[in-house]
C-alpha cells in the first residue's frame, strides 16, 4: 500500500524518532546493564557531534573539521566549573557557549577566505589543542588531564547512573529536534540553495557570510553539550579524546549515514560505536579504517545510510499523486498580480577587466509594462552589462537608477533586496528541493523569520511558511507547470527548468526583471511557451530586460531593442527599427551582408 502525497506531506513523521528516542531512554526500566547504557551514551554522544557536523557540511556545504575541538572545548568548561561546584545544567550551558564562541572565533575568519579555509583553520585547531591544552595547564590540567570531576548534580541532587543516562538521552533528543525543525525551515532551504549555487543565493538577497556563520555556530552547539556531557562520564578530561583520530571518526560516521540528514547522524555514530571504535582489534588501525571507509562511502553511498532510506521509502510507499491546492490550482487557475515595476536608468556604464573594456559608457533605460531587450554579438557586453545591474560587478564609471534609488555598486544580495531579480544563462536549479520549495527559497528575505523561530517552530514561521507555498503554488499555475509542484526541480527537462526560474524570480515580487537568455537550448514549442509568458508579465506591469541570441522572438516580444557590439551601444528603437539598420546587419552578419542589403533597398 501507497502513501498520497498529501498523507506523506501532512503526517508528522517525526513522531517516529521521537518515539525511538522515548524507547531508547527507557532502556534502564526495561532491565538494560549498565555496559549497555554506557555503549547508548557512547553513541548520543558521538550523534550529537555528526549532527553538528551535518549541519555546516551536508547543508551549509562547509567543509568543518574542527567539531573534536570544540567537543574539547565544552568538556573542559564543564569539567573546570563542575570542580568550582556548579550544577550539571549550569555546566551545559557555560559549554555550550562556549563552543558557540569558539565556533564563532573560527569560523568568522575560515568562512569570508573560502570552504578550504574554514577546512584547514578547523584542521589546524584540532592539531594546536595540545599545545592549548598545556599552555592553559592551570584550568585544563595540562598533560595530565583534568581529573577530580564530581558527579553531576542536577538542581543539588546527585545522579545515578540511570538518571544520567536518562539526562543525556533527553539532551539528545532535544538537539535533534531543534536542528531537525531548523533543516525543514525557511533557513534549511536556504542553506541548501547555498549549497550548491552561492551566486544563486546571493541573486535572492541571501547575506552568504552571514547564512555561512549562523550554521557554523548553530553546528557547534551540539557538540559544546556532547563535551559537557563526556565529562561527567569518567570524571575525567584528557586531550588525547579529542585528536585528529577523533576528527576522522566524526567525518566517517556524518558520510556513512548521511551528511545530509539530521537523522544519518544517528545511524552514522551507531555504525562506528557499534563496530569499529567498540573493537579493540581495530584501535591501532583506526586512521587507515576510517579513511577506507570515507573512499567506500563516498564512492558506493551517496547519501549515506539515511539516503537509502529515503530513496526506498519514496518509491515503494509514495504515490505519484498531486496535493490538494495543486488540484484545485488546475481546475481554478488563479490571476497573474499586478506587478509593480519600476524605471531602470544605466548612464554612462563603464566596465574594464584589465586593459579590456567590457562596457565603454553604455546608456540603458527600461520602463514599467515594456519588454526591453539587448542584442549583440558574443562578447559584446551583455550578460556584463546585467551582472553591473544586479551587483555581481561594480561600474569604474557611470549610475545605475532603479526608480529613484541609485543602486550603483550596490553588492548582489543588496541589489537583490532594492527590488532585483534575474534568472541565468543555466538554470540555477539545486538538488534536494521540490518545484514548489524553488519558488519559495525567493521569499526568505521576502517576509524573513528569525533562526529562533524555525528552531522552535513558532506561529510566525508556521504562517510565513503557509504563505509561501500559496504564493509558490500561484506563480506556478500561472507559468503553467503547477502540476510538478511536488517533484524534484532537477529532474525536470531543460524548458521547465528555465520557466521555473522565472517563477522563481518573480516570487521576491520584484520591480526589474533581468532574463538572461531563456530561450537558450528550447524546441519552438518551449520558446512560444517563454514568449507567452514573458508578454503576460509585460502586461501586468513588470519591467523586463531581456538578453537572448533568438532573433526571432526578441522581435516578436520585445518593445525596444538596444545593440551591443564590442562594448558600446550601437543602434536602439523598436523591432522594426533595429532590424533595418546598417549597423545592427553589419555587427550580426558583417559588412558584405549590410552592402548586400543595402543594394537591395535601393533597387526598390
Amino acid at each position: 500500500m501507497k502513501l498520497s502525497m498529501r498523507t506523506y506531506k501532512r503526517f508528522p513523521f517525526w513522531i517516529i524518532p521521537l518515539a525511538i528516542g522515548l524507547v531508547v531512554m527507557a532502556l534502564p526500566f526495561m532491565g538494560a546493564n549498565r555496559g549497555t547504557l554506557r555503549l547508548v551514551i557512547s553513541i548520543a554522544l558521538l550523534a550529537l557531534l555528526v549532527v553538528g557536523l551535518n549541519i555546516a557540511f551536508g547543508y551549509a556545504g562547509e567543509l568543518a573539521l574542527g567539531q573534536s575541538a570544540i567537543y574539547a572545548a565544552g568538556a573542559y568548561f564543564a569539567g573546570y566549573f563542575a570542580i568550582k561546584g556548579l550544577d550539571l545544567p549550569l555546566t551545559l550551558v557555560i559549554a555550550v557557549i562556549a563552543a558557540a564562541a569558539v565556533g564563532l572565533l573560527t569560523g568568522g575568519p575560515g568562512l569570508r577566505l573560502g570552504s578550504w579555509s574554514l577546512g584547514m583553520v578547523t584542521f589546524f585547531l584540532v592539531l594546536l589543542l595540545p599545545d592549548i591544552v598545556t599552555l592553559f595547564g592551570d584550568y585544563t590540567g595540562g598533560t595530565a588531564g583534568l581529573s577530580g570531576i564530581p558527579l553531576p548534580s542536577l538542581f543539588g541532587q546527585k545522579l545515578n547512573n540511570t538518571t544520567f543516562y536518562v539526562f543525556v538521552i533527553a539532551i539528545t533528543i532535544l538537539f535533534f529536534a531543534l536542528l531537525r525543525n531548523y533543516v525543514v525551515s525557511r533557513h534549511g532551504t536556504a542553506l541548501k540553495v547555498m549549497r550548491e549555487s552561492p551566486v544563486l543565493a546571493r541573486s535572492l538577497g541571501y547575506s552568504i557570510p552571514r547564512l555561512k556563520l549562523t550554521a557554523y555556530v548553530i553546528s557547534a552547539l551540539p557538540a559544546g553539550a556532547a563535551g559537557s556531557l563526556f565529562a561527567y562520564q569518567d570524571g575525567y578530561v584528557s586531550d588525547v579524546s579529542f585528536g585528529f583520530s577523533m576528527a576522522v571518526a566524526i567525518l566517517a560516521a556524518s558520510i556513512i549515514g548521511g551528511s545530509a540528514s539530521i537523522y544519518g547522524a544517528a545511524f552514522g555514530a551507531a555504525i562506528l560505536v557499534i563496530g569499529p571504535l567498540r573493537a579493540s582489534a581495530l584501535q591501532d588501525w583506526s586512521l587507515p579504517f576510517f579513511g577506507l571507509l570515507l573512499i567506500v562511502g563516498g564512492l558506493f553511498f551517496a547519501g549515506g545510510v539515511a539516503g537509502l532510506l529515503t530513496r526506498l521509502i519514496h518509491s515503494r510507499f509514495l504515490k505519484d499523486d498531486l496535493m490538494p491546492d495543486v488540484l484545485a490550482a488546475l481546475e481554478s487557475p488563479p490571476p497573474l498580480p499586478a506587478i509593480d515595476g519600476k524605471t531602470l536608468k544605466g548612464v554612462g556604464i563603464v566596465k574594464r577587466f584589465g586593459g579590456n573594456v567590457a562596457l565603454a559608457g553604455v546608456d540603458l533605460e527600461a520602463r514599467p509594462g515594456r519588454v526591453t531587450a539587448l542584442i549583440g554579438p558574443n562578447g559584446s557586453g551583455k550578460t556584463t552589462l546585467l551582472n553591473v545591474i544586479s551587483g555581481f560587478l561594480k561600474p569604474e564609471e557611470g549610475t545605475v537608477m532603479l526608480g529613484d534609488r541609485d543602486i550603483t555598486g550596490l553588492k548582489a544580495h543588496q541589489a537583490s533586496r532594492s527590488g532585483i531579480s534575474r534568472t541565468f544563462q543555466t538554470p540555477q536549479i539545486p538538488q534536494g528541493l521540490t518545484v514548489a520549495e524553488v519558488v519559495e527559497s525567493a521569499r526568505f528575505r521576502t517576509e524573513p523569520t528569525s533562526v529562533i523561530s524555525g528552531m522552535l517552530t513558532l506561529p510566525g514561521t508556521r504562517r510565513a511558511m503557509r504563505r509561501d507555498r500559496e504564493a509558490a503554488i500561484q506563480l506556478l499555475s500561472v507559468m503553467g507547470i503547477v502540476e510538478y509542484a511536488d517533484r524534484q526541480a532537477d529532474e525536470l527537462p531543460l524548458g521547465t527548468r528555465r520557466v521555473l526560474e522565472v517563477a522563481r524570480a518573480l516570487a521576491s515580487e520584484p520591480a526589474l526583471l533581468l532574463l538572461d537568455e531563456p530561450a537558450s537550448g528550447l524546441d519552438e514549442q518551449e520558446v512560444e511557451a517563454l514568449a507567452v509568458v514573458i508578454r503576460r508579465l509585460r502586461d501586468a506591469g513588470a519591467t523586463i530586460v531581456i538578453v537572448e541570441h533568438n532573433f526571432e522572438l526578441v522581435m516578436r516580444i520585445s518593445d525596444r531593442i538596444d545593440v551591443l557590439h564590442l562594448g558600446g551601444m550601437i543602434a536602439g528603437g523598436t523591432p522594426a527599427e533595429v532590424r533595418n539598420d546598417p549597423a545592427v546587419i553589419e555587427s550580426y552578419l558583417g559588412k558584405a551582408a549590410r552592402e548586400r542589403a543595402e543594394a537591395a533597398e535601393e533597387k526598390k
